[in-house]
């Protein structure tokens, strides 16, 4: 039996530092929960719940298409149980490069702290690109003793999140572009003798331009998996905190979007927190604003009740700012520009192939701590986005557009698809467990009939300029959707952050970080869908839409995976042997490959070792089986997860970052060796025989 491995972290209890908890969402898990609102939680209705076991296994039927476009049909929720395969059991540590499911065939990298990127035996890895490589014409070399804003606006950003790589030139040319989001800054170690309480002018206008996006074409190597930037080409382009983007949607224009500098409530500067996001059909790419309340300050000072507790409910910052951004410009005090927040906090879409489009803001998905928005087509071809909302207790939504996409090249289509996010109805989640209260002790034992399941429903809350929400109208739906989904009596989850429909089977995988506060005093308790209290390590929620429809009102779930040490009885791996997993912990992004594996990215590793991406087989007789993939530096965390043929990409984001790193004083050495500033950098992974990740 493996031994539990031993848990480490900051004196809050998380397995990130304080440093980090500080400076990517400004401490959001150690102050006063944001929900307070008194909506029922699963575990209050499971005795009036019914039993959708029978839809789940035998009586709905989920019709998919395969990868070679024909049609088949599978149970919506074939018991995991049933899905162990017979084959003697191997250790996931001492498995051969063969062993697993098609994709999935390679030695799992054991827990580690090394300070590197560890990858699997027969794998290679390079840095695509790090901060302050240039990417734009004329932007200098990097130097962190000379950096400026007018350098770092034309060189590779901070903390890089969300990667998307797209078609670009012919195959002959071998090129893609890269999109990548640039989460937050930590100035502690960007600035040598960085002062916090006292930044300058200087370091703030810095920070602003290394916040944001990044498009950068990305040259492939003809034999294996490396990827190399291409520097100052004519697509390759920064967004930052000062670049203009354009409101768009139902609540574009409206009095609670308008500012002193911005009187239409149609034009804003910058894009903030950018985490994770997607890619869509139409050839754009999504990007989420998640923790944007910490870059705003003073809504202590605000005296109207009625804003004071929209201001709480986002939890924007009560005195000054991490960064003292308000010191600089006003628009980031709330008591002297009162709506610019309402400007942050949505999902912003952006043409890569078009260097001098405005990106938009999509008001039709809500506003609200967006961690992911990834797009699926109904059968009718209409855009589906699911979305998390990143804060304990709260959310997961959808947004069906009323629009068809439209396929082909002609600036006709591209101008009607870039129109598609604007039109349609928002919902909420509501779920539902099948199992009896007293079966869900909060200790993560599986209930009576082996399974954490049930049923659910998506709640309507807006369609264009109508409210489905009594007492409120469509536009404070929007700008204020998460009182909107109080209201309609969602389902409060522990940190839904990234939400991906299956390419495969459309079925949708929601990862559920962690909830330390999940069965408190005062707080909501364990539930079906949330089965611990002081939930550490997570868990990953499986949905199938009723009939396979996502435009539909209703769904079967289940949870796919409860993370953790597998030799703790209060984890479950889809019912595949424990004993044949790796262990894992804080799941964050999802990502999946072309034979319909799941990708996971943890950040906040609660056992013991570094965060790392790992693999699980979502079908077939290895269903569960997880295996680890890599391991990053000391102190980061794994983001952007991008699995293709013959590579997989990763974000390393915040290496180094460990309470009492500093640039003089570094935690990490990674990726350039002792002497060389820390840089948050994109690593390509590939196999060295050159043949398909995982085959």
């Amino acid at each position: 039996m493996r031994k539990l491995l031993p848990l480490i972290g900051n004196p809050h209890g998380s397995g990130r530092s304080a440093l980090t908890c500080r400076y990517r969402c400004g401490d959001a898990c150690f102050q006063e929960v944001p929900n307070t609102s008194d909506n029922e939680y699963a575990g209050d209705v499971m005795a009036r719940a019914y039993s959708r076991r029978s839809m789940l296994r035998t009586a709905a039927v989920v019709t998919v298409a395969s990868a070679a476009g024909t049609a088949v049909t599978l149970g919506a929720g074939s018991s995991p149980a049933n899905a162990v395969p017979a084959a003697e059991p191997q250790g996931a540590a001492t498995g051969t490069l063969r062993d697993g499911a098609r994709g999935l065939r390679f030695r799992p990298v054991a827990p580690n702290t090394d300070d590197k990127v560890t990858v699997p035996e027969g794998y290679e890895q390079n840095v695509v690109i790090r901060w302050g490589e240039p990417i734009v014409k004329g932007a200098p070399a990097f130097h962190p003793d000379r950096q400026t804003a007018a350098a770092q606006a034309g060189q590779f950003g901070y903390n890089n999140d969300f990667l998307s790589l797209l078609p670009y030139g012919d195959a002959y040319e071998r090129r893609q572009l890269l999109v990548a989001n640039h989460e937050y800054t930590d100035e502690n170690l960007m600035f040598k003798g960085y002062d916090p309480a006292n930044p300058t002018r200087a370091q703030v206008e810095i920070g602003w331009a290394a916040h944001g996006l990044s498009v950068v074409v990305v040259q492939e190597d003809h034999r294996g998996g490396r990827l190399t930037a291409v520097s100052r080409h004519q697509l390759n382009r920064r967004l930052t905190v000062t670049s203009e983007f354009r409101m768009t949607g139902p609540a574009a224009g409206g009095a609670l979007l308008r500012t002193s500098a911005d009187r239409t409530g149609t034009k804003v500067l910058g894009t903030l927190n950018n985490c994770a996001g997607g890619t869509t059909p139409w050839g754009t790419t999504l990007h989420g604003e998640e923790n944007f309340n910490q870059y705003f300050a003073n809504a202590g000072q605000v005296t109207d009740p009625v804003r004071a507790a929209r201001l709480k409910r986002y939890g924007v910052t009560s005195g000054a700012t991490e960064r003292k951004w308000e010191r600089f410009d006003q628009r980031f005090d709330v008591v002297r520009e009162p709506n610019e927040s309402h400007r942050f906090g949505w999902v912003v879409e952006l043409d890569p192939y078009d260097p001098h489009s405005i990106p938009r803001k999509r008001t039709a998905l809500g506003r609200f701590k967006h961690e992911a928005a990834q797009p699926r087509l109904t059968e009718d071809g209409r855009p589906v986005v699911y979305m998390g909302d990143d804060e304990r207790f709260d959310y997961f939504y959808k947004f069906v557009s009323s629009k068809q996409m439209r396929k082909g090249d002609s600036r006709a289509a591209k101008e009607h698809n870039l129109t598609l996010l604007d039109e349609g109805t928002l919902y909420v989640a509501k779920l539902t467990g099948d199992s009896p209260a007293e079966q869900v002790d909060g200790a993560g034992r599986l209930p009576a009939d082996g399974e954490f399941d049930g049923s659910g429903s998506w709640i309507k809350l807006a369609t264009g300029n109508v409210s489905h929400v009594p007492g409120m109208t469509a536009e404070e739906v929007y700008v204020f959707t998460r009182l909107a989904a109080d209201k309609a009596g969602a389902t409060k989850m522990d940190r839904p952050e990234d939400v991906e429909p299956s390419p495969r089977t459309g079925r949708v995988y929601v990862a559920l970080t962690n909830n330390s506060d999940r069965g408190k005093p005062g707080k909501p308790g364990a539930d079906e869908a949330n089965p611990r209290n002081v939930n550490k390590h997570g868990q990953i929620l499986e949905l199938a839409e009723n009939f396979d429809d996502p435009a539909g009102d209703g769904f079967a779930w289940r949870l796919f995976l409860v993370a953790g040490d597998p030799n703790d009885p209060a984890t479950y791996f889809a019912g595949f042997p424990k004993d044949r997993v790796s262990p894992i912990s804080c799941p964050d992004n999802v990502a999946f490959d072309p034979h319909g594996n799941l990708w996971i990215s943890t950040d906040g590793n609660q056992l013991g070792s570094h965060d790392g991406l790992f693999g699980v087989a979502t079908a077939g007789e290895r269903r569960g089986e997880l295996k680890q993939f890599l391991t990053v530096p000391r102190g980061a965390e794994t983001c952007g997860p991008l699995i293709q043929d013959k590579r997989v990409l990763v974000a390393v984001q915040h290496p180094g970052e460990v309470d009492g790193a500093s640039v003089e004083k570094p935690q990490s050495s990674w990726p350039d060796g002792p002497g060389k500033i820390v840089r948050p950098a994109v690593v390509s992974v590939w196999r060295k025989d050159g043949r398909d990740i995982g085959v």
